[in-house]
């Protein structure tokens, strides 16, 4: 069970808290004499890393014939985990709107009871093209707003628009195609 696509999406699930804590934990005595744009860099950093093995684990499972059980519910608790933490610490440090982030979350909670709904009924749900863009921009914005870049705001108003759409497409296809 414990295969290299799998280990990947664990040190993902690793990293969140990871990154997290450096995003929310600023006034620990850890940080202490460490200006705050090192905390920014470092859950950067660990942010990419983090998002780099989201690729490599899904190619290399199909590559190398290695897709378990385990894998199909780890990997997208490692990214929900991934993006939930820095969607929070972002609001938390005031870098990203409340309201963006709270649209974001509804529909990736809302989506993820929708396919514990259709998976209960023994069928399986791939992510769509619209959500693997989404899952793209969303990560983009979260890089962005982490390094506190220009067009940080407007890139994660994309990835709302991104995410409801894509959310659309997985309740249309559920509810009216089939």
């Amino acid at each position: 069970m414990v295969n290299l696509p799998n280990f990947l999406a664990l040190l993902r699930v690793l990293a969140a808290p990871l990154m997290f804590w450096f995003l929310v934990d600023r006034n620990n005595s850890l940080f202490d004499g460490w200006h705050e744009s090192w905390l920014d860099y470092f859950a950067a950093l660990v942010f990419v890393l983090a998002s780099i093995t989201d690729f490599f684990d899904g190619y290399i499972a199909r590559q190398w014939d290695q897709m378990t059980k385990l894998g199909a519910i780890l990997d997208p608790l490692a990214d929900k985990m991934l993006m939930l933490a820095g969607f929070i610490g972002l609001v938390y440090i005031e870098r990203a709107s409340p309201w963006a982030i709270f649209l974001i979350l509804s529909r990736e909670f809302f989506i993820t009871g929708l396919r514990v709904a259709i998976a209960a009924e023994g069928k399986g749900v791939a992510a769509s093209f619209a959500g693997k863009i989404k899952t793209v921009v969303q990560m983009v914005a979260i890089g962005f707003l982490l390094m506190n870049w220009p067009f940080a705001t407007e890139i994660l108003w994309f990835a709302v628009i991104l995410t409801i759409y894509s959310g659309y497409e997985y309740v249309k296809g559920y509810f009216w195609e089939s």
